[in-house]
């Protein structure tokens, strides 16, 4: 199947509500909170900044840019309609924050944003090329650019050989990511741009507790179900699973979060 979050909306709105809810969870997470904390430090606001956020999702990650940024204003953007809908109505309410459904190109002048951010938006799209430029194009001379995104190429739910659970995360990075290589494409894809690297980072993302890596399983499982590879029971006891894992205390996920930080020449 290809990647569900290249359509969102297509995807139905099952799936659009276990994501919406999943990008909060992880971003709650303090590890994933410390990364954005630090990619937003390395951006200058003032009342007259506009930042962009392209592939906003639910909002998680707007709610901090906006709160960083004011009283600069902030527009995100998604091309899911349920997205952006569902990030109306929990960071709507605040007064520097617009929300636009777009199809994917940024709704702004050339040369007219301080900052752009992506935030695990390229490892789902198929030419990431296409939106770095895009933002380039957005982005006024001196403006930054901030990547963030999921080395998913070493993501798993893995603890021993032969573990279900890692079964499940291989089949979700297989199922829902169209290149779980793009981190390491990310400075060179910058520096294609036109950009200067600021900034390239990596940091680890264990998952030993809480619901982070809980959608992997339940949307995989229900996958499987739907093509008649398992049935719901089987589904059911690996949610179980990895639910009794986190709480005896023995679950354990991982992932490294990249970051690069640019800036357009001039």
């Amino acid at each position: 199947m290809g990647d569900p979050f290249q359509n969102v909306d297509a995807a139905g709105e099952e799936f659009a509500a276990l994501f919406a809810d999943a990008m909060d969870t992880r971003q709650a997470e303090v590890t994933m909170e410390s990364v954005v904390s630090t990619y937003l430090s390395a951006l200058t606001f003032s009342d007259e900044t506009f930042t962009v956020e392209n592939g906003c999702g639910a909002g998680a990650v707007t709610q901090r840019i906006a709160e960083a940024a004011a009283p600069g204003r902030v527009l995100g953007c998604d091309i899911s309609k349920r997205f952006i809908a569902t990030a109306r109505d929990r960071v709507g309410h605040m007064d520097n924050v617009r929300l636009e459904a777009t199809e994917g190109v940024l709704p702004v002048e050339d040369a007219s944003v301080d900052h752009v951010v992506m935030h695990t938006l390229l490892t789902h799209v198929p030419e990431p090329a296409v939106l770095v430029a895009d933002a380039v194009r957005a982005l006024k001379p001196g403006g930054k650019l901030v990547i963030c995104d999921m080395d998913f190429a070493k993501g798993t739910l893995t603890s021993f050989p032969n573990d279900p659970l890692g079964m499940m995360s291989d089949a979700f990075i297989d199922d829902y990511v169209t290149d779980p290589f793009i981190t390491g494409k990310l400075r060179p894809m910058a520096m294609q741009a036109g950009l200067s690297v600021d900034s390239f980072s990596l940091v680890a993302r264990p998952v030993t507790e809480g619901d982070g890596m809980l959608p992997w399983v339940v949307a995989t499982g229900k996958d499987m179900v739907t093509r008649g590879e398992i049935g719901q029971e089987l589904a059911d006891a690996l949610v179980a699973e990895y639910q009794r894992r986190r709480d005896a205390g023995t679950l354990y996920g991982f992932q490294v979060v990249a970051t690069l930080v640019a800036t357009k020449p001039g």
